[in-house]
């Protein structure tokens, strides 16, 4: 499985964007996918994640913010950002997970910068 991220940017503090991430490869074997984000200096942290059925979870700090989907037609995965803080600045990561092998696959990444 490969992943592709697309969609950073720069924002001003308050505004949005949509993080896209377009999988190929043998999509088929793919189960839940996610997004992390790493900021300069510290560790990646998960920020939300969704299951093969649709079901999703945040990290606290996005929760009502962050919007996690994905296409299973298109093989896409999305992230709607809304209200960024410069907090939000980090590298933003979408993950896959094997269903038949567990293995866990990342994309390159995606910047995304928030100033005040």
């Amino acid at each position: 499985v490969q992943l592709q991220a697309s969609g950073g940017g720069l924002v001003q503090s308050g505004g949005s964007l949509r993080l896209d991430c377009v999988a190929t490869g043998n999509t088929a074997d793919i189960d839940d996918m996610a997004w992390y984000r790493q900021a300069p200096g510290k560790e990646r942290r998960l920020v939300a994640r969704i299951f093969s059925v649709g079901s999703t979870g945040y990290a606290d700090f996005v929760k009502g913010r962050f919007t996690i989907s994905r296409d299973n037609a298109k093989n896409v995965l999305y992230l709607q950002v809304n209200g960024l803080q410069p907090e939000d600045t980090a590298v933003y990561y979408c993950n896959a997970r094997g269903r038949s092998s567990g293995d866990s696959y990342y994309g390159q990444g995606t910047q995304v910068t928030v100033s005040s």
